[in-house]
């Protein structure tokens, strides 16, 4: 009875120390996470000032300190902010429509032809057990490993030479730069995939792309996924392989118009700009955080096993 007394004791002392300890380690992590939110934080306040006061005073929301009386304080914050003035030059001055058009269909054209083409090979190359499939896989991996400084300046000058400067071109080039992780990640998770599965497929008789699309992709959904995401997140943001390949006259993405606010000998709307940033990272963000529950899943599952 002593016994089973001291063990529930030191039981109840051990889950005791594990939850306090597990308070400290969350709010530790939370005030990291606070560090690293931050920055989004801070130009979201200054997209609304006025230009004047971007580099006065940054952190800051009035010009006169609480401690002068409220009707100071709240003076200040009117003379600081202009309201969605900023925004509505942003947009003015960047076409942000047009930008965030263009953005939107290289992206999503891109990851959707990433995410077909890349899991079509990956199958093969897993199922297929020759010469050439083992070329194309070291060939998918060495071009993970290259750097992009390397081949810019041919890319650039092969892009022009097939005409591929404009939102429909630039897709066949981030395959291009996309197919390696992408190989790499679907590879591992066709591996874990028992063959049996495929094989009561033909003997039902499902045809190879058949096979493909009613067996292996629905399977293949959280690599898939992850895939999506990673890749809609680098090709949303990416700002040099667009300024290389596109035609700037005609076609901008929004990375590249917030360049263009930058006007000559230096000169910057740092409000506008404060502003299309603000624009720019929400549409991304919102994606980010209605997927983000599929990464670990899909990593897992694609570059773990295998």
């Amino acid at each position: 009875m002593a016994r089973s007394k001291m063990k529930t004791t030191g039981a109840s002392v051990s889950t005791v120390r594990r939850a306090k300890h597990g308070g400290i380690w969350t709010t530790m992590f939370a005030l990291i996470s606070l560090l690293w939110i931050s920055p989004v934080f801070i130009v979201l306040l200054n997209s609304f000032k006025r230009k004047a006061y971007i580099f006065r005073n940054p952190f800051g929301i009035s010009t006169a300190p609480l401690s002068a009386g409220f009707v100071k304080w709240q003076a200040g914050i009117s003379k600081t902010f202009v309201g969605w003035l900023n925004y509505a030059n942003a947009v003015k001055k960047t076409n942000f429509f047009q930008c965030f058009g263009y953005s939107l269909f290289i992206t999503v054209a891109s990851v959707a032809l990433i995410v077909l083409c890349c899991s079509m090979c990956a199958w093969y190359i897993v199922r297929v057990h020759n010469v050439m499939t083992k070329g194309i896989y070291l060939l998918c991996l060495f071009s993970m490993i290259v750097p992009f400084q390397m081949v810019m300046f041919t890319l650039s000058k092969f892009a022009n030479m097939l005409h591929l400067s404009n939102p429909w071109g630039i897709v066949i080039v981030y395959l291009g730069f996309g197919a390696g992780l992408a190989v790499f990640m679907f590879t591992g998770f066709v591996k874990s995939v028992p063959i049996e599965i495929e094989e009561a497929a033909m003997i039902d008789g499902c045809t190879p792309p058949e096979m493909f699309f009613r067996v292996v992709i629905p399977i293949m959904k959280p690599t898939i996924i992850t895939v999506a995401i990673l890749d809609a997140m680098w090709i949303w943001n990416d700002y040099l392989l667009p300024s290389l390949v596109l035609n700037i006259n005609k076609y901008k993405t929004i990375p590249i118009a917030v360049q263009y606010l930058k006007q000559s000998h230096g000169q910057i709307d740092w409000g506008a700009m404060m502003a299309v940033l603000v624009l720019a990272i929400v549409p991304i963000i919102i994606f980010y955080m209605a997927a983000q529950k599929y990464i670990i899943e899909g990593v897992m599952a694609g570059a773990v096993k295998g």
